[in-house]
């Protein structure tokens, strides 16, 4: 899927720290509102031992044209998810700006710290960037660049969208993920941003929604959001990736900013997490001998493997169990698992008309 090059991606020749927020400490070296095709840095001023008197980059990208919505991309907001900053860097690089309606502003590692790392969460104090909204200007590295992008960067958007996958811990059925927020208004206009990205899963967020996300920063900006999940495992899975360049066409057709029709999938399917209890956990540490997988149906009591107590081979081996009907939305990816760990993330059918 990867076009060819609408002109090289360049770091801006105006490049200065151009203060975003007056409650922010985090500056960006160019002015977002240039046309054309510009790259620079938003500075995070954290000193430790690495980096005692610099900043900690998190590399941005603006793309504007003529008139026209303000669209923001997102990847690498867990630091082990690659599917997300690939797709992004192959648009930037290909979009020309002359056949742009309105501004994109990309961010393909978003914690680009914890990304160096192929780590989920921030080196640089441990925190876990989407869990982290509203942030703190006054915080640490992980909740200045929460406070950043709620406070600076959503306010000027018309339109989001944050790239998951995985990492390297689960494997998701590719789905997109829009809130179902108490403004019918925007809940609809998040809605069609999940089917208009055309995957056949739909992962409503719902009473269930962590308030510390994205999505959750962009309901409270009242900006129409989406976020995805797609795949997994800690690496770039080519399908997975093409899929995620087409939705994203398909986001910038939707909004008018260039021209082209929607690829659409038919109907998607709609799920949401109504009961945790649905999912399946480890209750101790030892091998998860998998039965099912992503993307299945299944009904409770089905057989959902065994669980080894490697560690106390003389303890018999456990043969589990799904709790509740529903469908496999993502499973663990690893082999060794410890008491707490999601094992299988079971959601259900939503009961209404799309």
């Amino acid at each position: 899927m990867f076009r060819a090059v609408c002109g090289v991606v360049a770091r801006s020749p105006n490049d200065r720290s151009v203060e975003m927020s007056a409650n922010s400490r985090i500056t960006v070296t160019f002015d977002l509102d240039l046309p054309g095709k510009h790259v620079g840095d938003a500075r995070v001023p954290w000193s430790d031992n690495t980096n005692p008197l610099g900043y900690h980059p998190i590399p941005i990208i603006s793309i504007k044209g003529g008139d026209g919505p303000t669209l923001l991309l997102t990847g690498g907001t867990h630091g082990d998810e690659f599917e997300g900053p690939s797709a992004i860097m192959r648009l930037v690089q290909a979009i020309d700006p002359s056949a742009l309606r309105g501004r994109v502003i990309a961010i393909p590692a978003l914690n680009m710290p914890a990304l160096r790392v192929s780590a989920r969460v921030s080196p640089l104090d441990g925190m876990n960037l989407n869990r982290a909204f509203p942030g703190d200007a006054n915080g640490g590295p992980t909740a200045m660049i929460a406070q950043f992008l709620e406070t600076a960067i959503l306010p000027m958007c018309d339109a989001a969208v944050d790239l998951h996958s995985g990492g390297k811990a689960s494997v998701f059925q590719p789905c997109t993920l829009p809130t179902d927020t108490t403004d019918p208004d925007l809940a609809a206009r998040n809605m069609a941003l999940a089917k208009v990205f055309g995957l056949p899963l739909i992962w409503r967020l719902g009473k269930h929604n962590d308030n510390r996300s994205v999505n959750s920063a962009a309901e409270r900006a009242g900006v129409p959001m989406i976020a995805t999940e797609l795949g997994g495992g800690g690496g770039v899975d080519p399908q997975i990736t093409d899929q995620t360049e087409i939705g994203l066409y398909n986001i910038l057709k939707h909004l008018g900013m260039i021209d082209g029709e929607v690829s659409l999938s038919p109907t998607p399917r709609v799920v949401e997490i109504k009961s945790p209890a649905a999912s399946l956990y480890a209750t101790s540490e030892g091998v998860f001998d998998r039965a099912l997988s992503k993307g299945q149906t299944v009904s409770a009591g089905d057989s959902a493997g065994w669980f080894h107590h490697v560690t106390e081979p003389e303890r018999p081996s456990q043969k589990l169990y799904v709790p509740q009907d529903g469908i496999i939305l993502a499973h663990t990816n690893r082999g060794f698992v410890t008491r707490g760990e999601m094992l299988l993330l079971v959601v259900q059918d939503v009961d209404q008309a799309l």
